[in-house]
């Protein structure tokens, strides 16, 4: 069923217009506290480290029945401009799409659910509380975006009891999978110092290419796992190895290289860590040559058991789209990872094959069906 009152489409169209490429407002969060404040939402802007972001509340504060949607209106850098082949900020609609930069990641999805909680407090009012948490900081460091919202929730008695974060879920169909976990997501840097010399003396040199290749082949030869009951294998990828050597002939005395992990629930980034230590420490004593480990944690792994947030939200996308979607937790990050520490939480958005892209794209049509769907959630949540 399609609710017509608050168009998607044309929110969707304008949230594009607004140029919030991270960590810019760009008028896009004035838009929707305009919006949702003519509504009766309770808006709050929770600005912080120089990133905005919108709460808004319906209803009573604290009531036990508070379902929550959360998403980012910021945007990455549109690239070259001129290989794009319609105005990146310009919203344009043709062929069936809505085409601009955030189209698809993830403004279609805000609007979407904008506009369902809209018109749902004002045609049934519900027994409880609709909860938008909206931020500015998705797309970059992600520290003073949705973390400082719900910072500032707990700080001011606010809750959500369950939260449905907006992100593209379907590979390549509406409706295909909702999100019940994230893996977890660290990246390992590593520098080799050894000594400098020439080639043709190497052992008056301590090589730290050597050390570094060797110690390489090491984490990414090992298996981390199998598998588990609702996740892939973990796995690691090295992304890049350095030295700026110009030189054929000279060992150089530093290496640097990366690492990236993705990892299930059998594993913590603390293990990870101390694993990765523990490999650095035989390879240095190996080739005598020092080497230092420093882990970044983007997020841990984490999972929403299947239950009555994801069987509502997988009812609501079959009785919409006709498609039973897959319980799935591939994928990169996202603010669900922060959320999880407060309330259950599940993702369900639309097809994200365009998002980041030169044309990123959006189809109307899926635009108006993702709304019937948060709207028939809030129905059989609230019912």
């Amino acid at each position: 069923m399609q609710n017509s009152s608050t168009d998607p489409v044309a929110l969707t169209a304008d949230l594009v217009r607004c140029p919030s490429v991270t960590p810019a407002e760009g008028g896009a969060l004035m838009l929707l506290d305009n919006l949702l404040s003519q509504a009766g939402f309770s808006c709050t802007r929770v600005d912080r480290g120089g990133v905005a972001n919108l709460y808004a509340r319906w209803g009573e504060k604290g009531h036990p029945r508070s379902f929550g949607f959360n998403g980012h209106t910021d945007v990455v850098p549109v690239g070259d401009t001129a290989a794009w082949t319609s105005e990146p900020f310009g919203a344009e609609i043709r062929d069936g799409m809505l085409w601009g930069r955030g189209s698809t990641d993830m403004k279609s999805g805000v609007a979407a659910f904008a506009a369902a909680a809209v018109d749902f407090v004002r045609e049934t009012p519900p027994d409880g509380a609709v909860i938008l948490a909206i931020t500015g900081d998705e797309e970059g460091d992600a520290t003073d975006g949705t973390v400082a919202l719900l910072d500032w929730m707990t700080a001011n008695g606010e809750a959500m009891t369950d939260c449905l974060v907006g992100e593209p879920t379907s590979p390549e169909v509406l409706g295909e999978a909702i999100k019940i976990g994230r893996r977890g997501s660290m990246t390992g840097y590593f520098t080799a110092r050894g000594v400098q010399g020439h080639t043709a003396y190497p052992h008056r040199a301590r090589n730290p290419v050597s050390a570094i290749a060797m110690l390489i082949d090491r984490l990414a030869s090992r298996t981390l796992d199998e598998g588990t009951a609702h996740f892939d294998p973990s796995t690691l990828a090295a992304t890049t190895i350095d030295t700026g050597n110009p030189a054929n002939n000279v060992i150089p005395a530093e290496c640097r290289a990366t690492v990236n992990i993705r990892f299930n629930d059998s594993h913590t980034s603390d293990s990870l860590t101390g694993w990765m230590n523990e490999v650095t420490d035989q390879v240095a004593a190996e080739t005598g040559v020092g080497i230092e480990m420093r882990a970044q944690v983007s997020g841990e792994s984490f999972l929403t058991p299947p239950g009555a947030l994801s069987k509502l939200v997988s009812r609501s996308v079959q009785a919409e789209t006709g498609i039973l979607p897959d319980l799935s937790t591939s994928g990169g990050t996202s603010d669900a990872r922060f959320v999880k520490d407060h309330c259950p939480v599940v993702e369900f958005g639309l097809v994200g094959k365009t998002m980041h892209q030169v044309d990123e794209r959006v189809s109307v049509e899926q635009i108006h069906q993702l709304k019937a769907i948060y709207s028939r959630i809030l129905r059989d949540y609230f019912a």
